[in-house]
């Protein structure tokens, strides 16, 4: 595969290569992932021609970002496209006090806070600056405005109407204004992306975990309507958030938790479909 390949983000005119590097591992996610691990991962996947990179002030509260910024601030700005995303404004909190930190361990001393209205989408914006170390972000993604996220369709219906009437006039703000160059969304969840292409203009969403080898419901209507409207999907957790790197082993992930039998049934027949074509199942995950 050509790695220096690129496609543009809907019709932002931002052109970013086909494959890109996701920022979570960089937040500590399950485990620690020191500061070199970090540096080498990083720099192999932009030598290797991989010239985007996604983030979110979540992965590692702050962690992550401030990482990229680091590793990153050397090299030529305008040869690598930075995404990253609002929603969540991270507060300073005492360790001692208790941070809840899902599946991140050792994060920094910060809580992240819902906050999908103007003034949140604009002080996230900014503080992702900071924490990056760069003058601007190219695509800028609203994080996690979904049912798996908010516990309820109660829940999702309020943060998305507090992003609709208040937040997406600051995306739009940001984007024509050419602060940001494409804006979108990152969820886990066909059924609110579409509700985004319904409600608003975007140039791209980050689907995570919803079009892989093991499941492809994007297809029926969301696909569609992306070619429709001419607006890009970026193709997140190809793996499951992991099963489909590691295939059905013991403590193998999917969706984040251990993968429950159904799950780990039919990876197993993947990979013996694999197997007779002597192709790895991660390759043909990203594939």
């Amino acid at each position: 595969m050509d790695m220096q390949e690129t496609r543009e983000l809907g019709g932002s005119g931002l052109a970013v290569t086909t494959h890109g590097f996701g920022g979570v591992p960089l937040g500590n996610l399950y485990a620690k992932c020191s500061d070199d691990d970090a540096q080498a991962t990083l720099l192999g996947a932009y030598n290797a021609g991989i010239r985007f990179v996604d983030t979110a002030p979540l992965y590692g509260h702050g962690m992550s970002e401030h990482r990229i910024g680091h590793i990153m601030r050397p090299l030529p700005r305008d040869s690598w496209v930075l995404s990253t995303k609002i929603g969540r404004v991270l507060k300073a909190k005492d360790p001692a006090l208790g941070i809840e930190s899902g599946n991140f361990v050792d994060t920094h001393p910060f809580e992240g806070v819902f906050d999908y209205s103007y003034d949140g989408v604009m002080r996230s914006f900014e503080d992702s600056l900071q924490r990056l170390a760069t003058h601007r972000i190219d695509v800028l993604l609203v994080h996690d405005i979904d049912i798996w996220t908010h516990g309820s369709e109660e829940g999702r219906k309020a943060k998305f109407k507090e992003l609709m009437d208040s937040g997406y006039k600051a995306l739009r703000e940001l984007r024509d204004s050419g602060t940001v160059k494409a804006i979108g969304a990152g969820v886990n969840e066909v059924a609110a992306t579409l509700e985004f292409m319904r409600a608003g203009t975007f140039d791209c969403f980050l689907l995570a975990g919803r079009y892989t080898l093991l499941e492809q419901r994007a297809l029926d209507e969301l696909l569609p309507l992306c070619a429709e409207q001419n607006v890009s999907l970026i193709i997140g957790g190809p793996y499951n958030s992991g099963i489909l790197a590691t295939g059905a082993i013991r403590g193998a992930k999917y969706n984040y938790q251990d993968a429950p039998p159904e799950i780990m049934e039919r990876v197993a027949r993947l990979e013996a479909v694999c197997n007779r074509h002597g192709v790895p199942l991660k390759a043909a995950a990203l594939q």
